[in-house]
């Protein structure tokens, strides 16, 4: 149980939600720049592959990252000014994550055909900026 609850929270003073979310966003980031990429036609086939492949890594990382996070969030003085804070983030990142599943479940064709469709790469610029 102990080797459990320090997975999930972290040591004393080094909680496990941020670096999670540093993976997170390092994905996220690289499955946007892979999918310019593949539009622009710098590395047309093997960016989409690359968009696809990260953007499945992000949404793996995130349920890790989410789990910690309303760990740390179930912790936190109900109503408190952090509370709320937390809470709005939370609403904010889990729209995000429903957002780059659609657009992996819609891509996942142009991952097949090695091309980012305008909807899927629609979809990660959005996600990507909110």
């Amino acid at each position: 149980m102990n080797a459990l609850r320090l997975i999930l929270h972290g040591k004393p003073g080094h909680p496990a939600h941020p670096p999670l979310t540093d993976a997170t966003i390092g994905a996220y980031t690289a499955s946007t720049i892979t999918a310019v990429a593949s539009v622009l036609g710098i590395a047309h086939v093997t960016a989409a592959h690359a968009w696809w492949l990260t953007l499945v890594v992000g949404l793996i990382i995130t349920s890790l990252t989410a789990l910690t996070g309303f760990l740390d969030w179930l912790a936190i003085e109900w109503r408190s000014p952090l509370w709320w804070t937390a809470t709005w983030h939370m609403g904010s990142m889990l729209t995000a994550t429903v957002f780059f599943l659609i657009a992996a479940l819609v891509g996942h064709d142009g991952y097949t055909h090695g091309a980012v469709d305008a909807g899927p790469f629609v979809l990660t610029l959005l996600c990507f900026a909110f």
